[in-house]
């Protein structure tokens, strides 16, 4: 390792920063309590941090966040080195070969470097989706054994509820277990509200939780037949009640009232009016 990491490439200085961070003696106390498990949260956070310069079109902010989403990257590399688990080399290597295996019509014969051979032409990004999930099966199966299996299986349990209810639903779709039409769906999503007003009805409190996540994956299913993120929605939907609310704020704050001081004709009125203000021009 050089004397002064400044004279490295970047991604060489990086991974020099973090064995430091690491070193035993010289290193930074916080940075040597931590071990796989205590990093995840904050990759986690990161990730949506990530997401958030996106949506906001903030590219300097993102540029940022990539920058703290990679660092975790080098840290878990970092742990496994320390551990002769793999290192960020090996990280890197297995990606790549990851994704010159699942782009065949790239990289003919699954080789980066295929002499003599030409890429596949004229094949649409939804052949190369449904060409992508059955090289994934055929891992899974290679990877299964003679064990009995699931197309289920390696959905991770980490995942947002909605992303992970997704995942499970295109795997199940994948094998022909899915609606024929949106209408079908809709029609399940009028069954499943259905038998949630039963339970609010009856005061049942576990089938009142039951029904309510019941509609939910539901209307997951919906957005999928839609062509709707539910993550992407949900976060839409929930910055755009964030930015109305603000604004009934700022009226009531102009006028000298507060939120509570209202009865609920009167914060309807206010809400229709900065719905007004605020509504997209097509609504």
């Amino acid at each position: 390792m050089a004397n002064d990491s400044r004279e490295l490439p970047g991604m060489q200085r990086l991974l020099a920063i973090m064995q430091r961070l690491r070193d035993p003696d010289q290193g930074c106390p916080w940075d040597l309590q931590q071990d796989f498990a205590s990093i995840a949260p904050h990759t986690l956070e990161e990730v949506y941090e990530v997401i958030d310069a996106i949506e906001t079109g903030d590219m300097p902010q993102l540029r940022d966040e990539l920058g703290d989403l990679l660092f975790q990257v080098v840290f878990y590399a970092q742990l496994g080195r320390e551990q002769d688990l793999f290192d960020f080399d090996a990280i890197a290597t297995a990606i790549g070969a990851k994704l010159v295996h699942r782009h065949p019509h790239v990289f003919p014969g699954g080789r980066f470097e295929a002499e003599g051979a030409a890429p596949e032409t004229g094949i649409s990004s939804e052949e190369v989706v449904t060409n992508w999930e059955a090289i994934k099966a055929e891992e899974r199966r290679r990877k299964q054994g003679d064990r009995p299996g699931s197309v289920l299986d390696d959905v991770p349990l980490a995942l947002t509820a909605l992303l992970r209810a997704t995942k499970l639903q295109k795997r199940a779709a994948g094998q022909g277990f899915d609606w024929r039409c949106t209408d079908g769906v809709l029609a399940k999503v009028d069954e499943e509200l259905a038998e949630l007003r039963e339970a609010v009805a009856a005061d049942d409190k576990a089938g009142i939780d039951e029904e309510f996540g019941d509609l939910l994956f539901t209307l997951v299913n919906l957005a999928r037949h839609l062509d709707v993120n539910p993550e992407s929605a949900l976060r839409g939907a929930s910055r755009k009640f964030e930015t109305r609310f603000r604004a009934v704020e700022e009226m009531l704050r102009r006028e000298g009232r507060a939120l509570r001081d209202l009865d609920d004709a009167e914060l309807d009125e206010y809400w229709n009016k900065v719905k007004a203000m605020t509504a997209r021009p097509s609504a």
